[in-house]
């Protein structure tokens, strides 16, 4: 059988009945087929040659009629887009499988030195001013990781210490109550387990909801901290010294014995500018009041501080108490 004749009677069996197609698509097949029939007659190309060209045709008869003459000019062009550049999109969309291989990238370019304080971090480059951008996550522990922290906190009262702060210029540290007053426990024994398969857990996550892309850590450092009545931390940043210029981002999640006897002790995150090579506060700050169960993560670059804490009893049991520490790249 001709091409001719195919398509003769495929023509006559599709357009006469009417549960085959509609009238819409009786039109377009129609169509169709006439142009496979002139081409045919045309040239002496094979009748997937045939069926191609005519279906082209068809079809841009069809989108001129529906879209209109200038958004079919514009769909046609796409059309018409180089062959190198459809074959890299089918590259790309194809399932997985073997795939050329992509030239050799050029060696990496050592990453440029940055003074304390100011680190050329996974999050983005240095800029002039940083939003005070912070994650909470509520409930971040189940309840009976809870209890164990509390537990763990109250029962180890007297391994607690005075905090210091690095010294101006480095070095080791120094108890300085015009800048910071609280107690610190440094060795979290077995809870620092819970609390760094905890925060893996939702790494991820963290760095998604602070516009980070993935790091390596090298380090998570955990301590936990009593502020109890008069007790505050004034403005500062996490990694403004070269023992701790490698602190990346800063987590602090709030624990305390119900009921909350303790008022103030509020997380302040600021903007932060920099000022002779450091960051240092902006006059926007975001405010964290404490709540059961909350962690609160954010650059370490970011000035921040804690406000005083008014605790009546003055009992250690009713203080302000933390979980905080740093995520180190």
């Amino acid at each position: 059988m001709t091409t001719s004749q195919l398509l003769g009677n495929l023509s006559e069996t599709l357009v006469s009945d009417a549960q085959v197609l509609s009238r819409s698509e009786k039109e377009f097949v129609t169509n169709l087929l006439q142009q496979m029939k002139n081409h045919s007659a045309a040239t002496t190309g094979d009748l997937a040659g045939d069926i191609t060209h005519a279906l082209s045709e068809a079809l841009a008869q069809r989108i001129c009629t529906v879209l209109g003459k200038s958004l079919a000019e514009n769909f046609l062009q796409q059309l018409a887009t180089p062959q190198k550049e459809r074959v890299t999109r089918t590259i790309l969309f194809s399932p997985p499988g073997p795939t050329p291989r992509d030239p050799q990238p050029p060696p990496p370019v050592p990453p440029p030195t940055t003074p304390p304080g100011i680190t050329m971090s996974a999050q983005s480059e240095i800029t002039d001013l940083l939003p005070a951008n912070c994650a909470v996550l509520e409930e971040f522990l189940v309840p009976q990781e809870l209890d164990s922290v509390i537990r763990f906190a109250l029962e180890h009262e007297a391994d607690f210490t005075t905090s210091e702060v690095i010294a101006p210029g480095g070095g080791t540290g120094m108890v300085d109550f015009e800048h910071r007053r609280s107690r610190v426990l440094m060795d979290l024994g077995d809870l620092r387990n819970i609390i760094v398969r905890r925060l893996q857990s939702c790494w991820p996550q963290l760095l998604r909801r602070l516009g980070y892309v993935p790091f390596r850590i090298t380090n998570i450092e955990a301590q936990i901290t009593a502020s109890n009545d008069g007790d505050y931390f004034r403005s500062h940043s996490d990694n403004g010294h070269e023992e701790t210029v490698k602190r990346e981002i800063t987590f602090v999640y709030f624990f305390h014995r119900e009921p909350k006897n303790f008022t103030g002790g509020e997380l302040r995150v600021y903007d932060s500018r920099i000022e002779n090579g450091v960051y240092v506060k902006a006059e926007h700050f975001r405010s964290i009041s404490p709540r059961q169960n909350q962690l609160v993560v954010f650059p370490s670059s970011l000035t921040h501080e804690i406000t005083r804490v008014e605790c009546s009893s003055r009992a250690f049991a009713d203080s302000r108490f933390t979980v905080n520490g740093w995520f180190r790249r």
